[in-house]
């Protein structure tokens, strides 16, 4: 199919087709057999406050076939706390009415109706699923029975104040096709035994175990000698070890030669549930901790209180998609903690008393001084993607920064995509191509009017710290991530850590998600955390040895930068900058300047011939050297054969003009590769094929003394061999041909045009490229090829989203905000969480205390410490090297020295540190900057230590500069051990 075709099928819903735009990131998750299943399931959600809004708009973001929201009562002040979908102007209007249309705004695709009728047995009927939320306990058994008898999947969730509930039915004949979203587990096969059981012997990739859980079923590919397990129907395991499972009988197979792939095989599965009625009696409870049998009394005994009174207590009075593995079959959860610690002021009935509020639903809980608390606070959100929006809707709700002296500042430099509407949802398709931050900024502004948000179009970073410097961090309460990069997460960590800032961080991948809070001296920061960062795969691996479809799909997206943006950019900063040639530049990086000008195409026939070449170079020459060098039965050591394990042994490829991949890979090289020269060519498949067949390539020529490494250390190891003449005739060559290019006013001819890969246009042929070089190397090596969609996940780096694990990280990232701003200090309040919505499992668990980084001796501090000092004199000047110094230190008569009792105002220094050591200073840095060393010149040193200390660290002569507020100095002294890291000088300036 073509690139047009399939663009326009992705953007069509016709004949039940998924829209792939709009649904991509979801697709990742669920794949394309439950995503048509939701669209053909009809979902009843009964009860419009504000968890059952949450639920439909979750379900309707999904993409189900149709949504009816049901309510019988009407929208009162106590709701608009979580009802994001009703305003001040909707109390006294149906819940169910009122929120119609903005649901329905959610997505095209999804029908949404109001009912607000009572609930029958043939209004029922309708619906493959019903959810109540919120509703009395005789109608849940009532729509329970029913829903039981006639097999509609059932689901009741319910929350009171802190805790909350969630019971399912599915039915007694319920088949979970996939039970899990993670990749199946791959191992390598070293040996299988002849028995009964046979044993096999396996190890992952990386000479790990092999991964595999006792029960797991399994198949085998590439297996010589025991051929008969090639391709087996799946088989059952039981685990021995982590490095030996048996598989059954083996006894009458072939005996085991070498070589074989152990795959795991993801069976369905069926599960039976219990009717409400049933379960009430004897429930199936998954709790986060032991509380859970006690909420299910607790939640029995409000309904009972409900039908005997008519209403609740006063405060302080004394299944769709067929994929993944349900709740069996209640949950209880509940976030007691969030409530004040001992010590502070206790909530009354009196407080917690209706005000005719938004907020009432939230001060019964918490008073009304905790609420007014909430309003003055001023948080910095990074990020207005999904996470972000979940929590600007969440801070609008509870009046976060509503309040007098409150502020919300969000910053998100991206516009909005298509594929954002399926799970952010504070953008419409009317806001395409707006800027984030600005949209989601207004859309909570709208839900809750006091809201203070400002909205701000930045990246955060190093090079926006004179936007995000010391008086904005200095003012606010906390910072909350919403990012992706981990990169970008540590950054705003360090912010945090710079600035004493709670940080809330949260993630999601699929449905896993994650939730880290961040307090000054009480916890861990992100930063200890990171290995959640994705390990690099081995180069060697890249190059040489792949063994699965990632890594020929790495390989592939490698391969597009380095012919179809590098040499491009190369190319232009050559002929636009005459010292080019005298940067640090390899013989590898001048020769591609080279080949870029001699390649220059004329015509659509030179491209073909280019990505012919190309071809041949890749799939088969280097293959042909690879097995020159190591030739199928090389062997490592005697008896240990070379090609074992995650090295596969690689074939070379025969060019074919009518194989589907080659041709794909000829005409995208091609025509990229003509996009590159700036050269407008038809893709002419015909042409193509003409000249295909009439050119000749070069016949193979194995490369002598070349030598191939086989780990990273070799890698590392291998020796640069430059040639100094050769790198200089070259740099002549290069220069000679530059000035002749000016001269003759050809330099702009020649300019190159540097393709940036770009996932989410599918008519640029870049993912269709990445898929043809992709799986012609996987053909190289024997591996499974990857599909479109795979290879557009794994190239593109997207990540996996769907709506309904962003909102349950924001909730509970917001449930950590409460305690953050009741000022908790004991971290045993404190939970950071980890939920896979596919297993399902939520776990919550006290946060670590921080670790050690700095270090005297005996003693250590965390990064939270530091040593504060002014930067202004008595007198209110700014102080000189010299005076900072004197402060920190006893002057010596041609150093100064450190005195470890006056740097060191931080908690509990030990008596060892109180005076008894003086350290000579030997530097003072600021970031990477040197302000005094000991070993400079006495001269130098005096006119430095009598310098002010703006003046030390101030930007070129000339340039605009922002003298900052805080200045953080490092100490090294010279009696320090080499493990010593003194803790960091902040220096309070009087400027900002």
């Amino acid at each position: 199919m073509s690139a047009l075709g399939r663009s326009s099928m992705r953007c069509s819903n016709r004949l039940g087709e998924i829209d792939e735009g709009l649904y991509s990131r979801q697709l990742y998750v669920l794949g394309h057999e439950a995503m048509q299943r939701l669209a053909k399931t009809s979902v009843l959600v009964s009860g419009m406050k504000g968890l059952g809004v949450e639920i439909a708009k979750n379900i309707i973001l999904a993409g189900v076939k149709s949504v009816t929201v049901h309510d019988l009562g009407n929208a009162q002040w106590s709701d608009l706390s979580s009802q994001f979908f009703l305003s001040e102007s909707d109390v006294g209007r149906n819940r169910a009415v009122a929120s119609q249309q903005h649901l329905a705004e959610l997505n095209s695709y999804v029908s949404v109706t109001a009912y607000t009728r009572e609930l029958s047995e043939s209004f029922l009927a309708a619906f493959q699923v019903v959810v109540l939320s919120n509703s009395p306990l005789e109608e849940q058994l009532c729509v329970s029975d029913i829903c039981h008898a006639r097999s509609i999947r059932f689901v009741l969730a319910d929350t009171k104040g802190l805790a909350g509930q969630l019971f399912c039915d599915f039915g007694e004949n319920f088949v979970v096709n996939e039970p899990s979203e993670a990749e199946p587990v791959c191992a390598y096969v070293q040996h299988i035994s002849q028995g009964n059981p046979g044993v096999v012997t396996c190890r992952d990739g990386q000479g790990h175990g092999h991964g595999f859980a006792d029960g797991d079923f399994v198949t085998f590919s590439d297996v010589e000698g025991m051929s008969q397990l090639n391709g087996c129907k799946p088989r059952a395991i039981h685990v021995l070890d982590e490095f030996m499972l048996e598989i059954g009988d083996t006894a009458f197979f072939a005996p085991y030669q070498r070589g074989g792939v152990i795959t795991q095989v993801k069976v369905p599965q069926l599960y039976s549930y219990e009717p409400l009625r049933a379960a009430l009696a004897k429930p199936k409870i998954k709790a986060m901790d032991d509380r859970g049998h006690s909420l299910h009394l607790a939640f029995r005994a409000l309904h009972a209180f409900v039908a005997e009174m008519g209403q609740l207590p006063r405060p302080r009075a004394q299944a769709a998609s067929g994929k993944f593995l349900p709740l069996a079959q209640w949950l209880y959860f509940d976030a007691l903690e969030c409530l004040p610690k001992q010590g502070t002021a206790l909530l009354t009935e009196e407080s917690c008393a209706p005000r005719g509020s938004r907020y009432d639903g939230q001060i019964a809980v918490f008073g009304a001084d905790f609420q007014e608390k909430l309003g003055r606070q001023k948080y910095f959100v990074v990020g207005a993607g999904a996470i972000g929006c979940e929590l600007l809707k969440n801070f609008a709700m509870i009046g976060l920064a509503a309040g007098k002296g409150g502020s919300i500042t969000v910053t998100d430099m991206d516009t909005i995509e298509r594929s954002n509407l399926s799970r952010q949802l504070l953008f419409r398709q009317r806001d395409v191509g707006k800027l984030k931050s600005e949209t989601a900024a207004a859309a909570v502004r709208h839900m809750n009017p006091m809201t203070r948000v400002t909205a701000q179009p930045h990246h955060v970073g190093p090079d926006t710290e004179t936007l995000y410097g010391d008086d904005f961090f200095t003012a606010l309460d906390g910072v909350a991530n919403a990012l992706d990069s981990m990169q970008a997460r540590a950054y705003v960590d360090g912010r945090c850590i710079r600035y004493l800032k709670p940080l809330l961080d949260s993630g999601t991948e699929g449905t896993k998600g994650h939730v880290q809070v961040i307090v000054p001296y009480l916890t861990q920061p992100f930063r200890s955390s990171m290995d959640l960062m994705e390990s690099a795969v081995p180069l060697c691996t890249l190059r040489h040895f792949p063994s699965t479809i990632e890594h020929t799909l790495q390989w592939a997206r490698d391969e597009f930068d380095g012919l179809f943006k590098v040499p491009a950019e190369n190319l232009n900063k050559y002929l636009e900058d005459p010292a080019f040639l005298e940067g640090q530049w390899t013989t590898q990086d001048l020769e591609g300047v080279r080949s870029s000008l001699q390649e220059k195409p004329r015509n659509w026939q030179d491209c073909v011939c280019w990505a012919r070449q190309h071809w041949e170079s890749l799939y088969r020459h280097a293959i042909l050297n690879l097995l020159h060098a190591f030739p199928p039965s090389h062997e490592t050591s005697p008896g240990v054969p070379f090609w074992a394990g995650p090295k596969r042994c690689p074939r070379p490829l025969e060019f074919d003009c009518d194989n589907s991949t080659h041709m794909q890979y000829i005409m995208t090289a091609a025509s990229l590769f003509a996009q590159t020269h700036r050269l407008q060519v038809p893709r002419d498949r015909a042409a193509a094929r003409e000249t295909l067949r009439a050119m000749a390539v070069p016949l193979f020529q194995p490369e002598v003394g070349v030598r191939i490494p086989v780990t990273e250390e070799e890698m590392e190891e291998a020796p640069a061999g430059v040639d100094e003449e050769q790198l200089a005739a070259l740099k002549q060559e290069l220069a000679e041909h530059r000035r002749a290019l000016l001269e003759g006013g050809c330099g702009s001819s020649h300019r190159m045009e540097p393709i940036h890969f770009e996932k989410d246009d599918d008519s640029n042929s870049h993912v269709d490229f990445i898929m043809a070089a992709s799986n012609l190397r996987a053909a190289n090596y024997g591996i499974a090829p990857a599909d479109w969609h795979k290879s557009k996940r794994v190239a593109g780096r997207i990540v996996p989203a769907i709506a309904t694990t962003t909102a349950a990280v924001a909730g509970l990232a917001c449930l950590e905000l409460y305690k953050l701003v009741w000022g908790h200090q004991d971290l045993g309040s404190y939970r950071n969480s980890f939920l896979q919505l596919a297993e399902p499992l939520l776990a919550r668990f006290q946060p670590l205390a921080p670790s050690a980084t700095y270090k005297y001796g005996h003693e250590t501090w965390s990064c939270w410490h530091r040593v504060e000092v002014p930067g202004i004199s008595t007198h209110g000047e700014e102080l000189s090297l010299q005076e900072l110094l004197d402060q920190l230190q006893l002057m010596g008569s041609e150093r100064p020295v450190l005195v470890l009792a006056l740097i060191c105002p931080i908690p509990d220094a030990p008596p060892s540190l109180q005076g008894v050591h003086g350290l000579p200073v030997r530097t003072v840095l600021c970031g990477v900057t040197i302000l005094y060393a000991s070993f400079w010149a006495k001269q130098k040193r005096e006119a430095q230590l009598a310098r002010r200390l703006t003046q030390l660290v101030s930007g070129p002569p000339g340039a605009a500069w922002q003298p900052p507020r805080i200045l953080v100095l490092d100490l090294v002294c010279e009696d320090q051990q080499d493990d010593d890291i003194l803790p960091p000088v902040h220096v309070q300036l009087p400027c900002g």
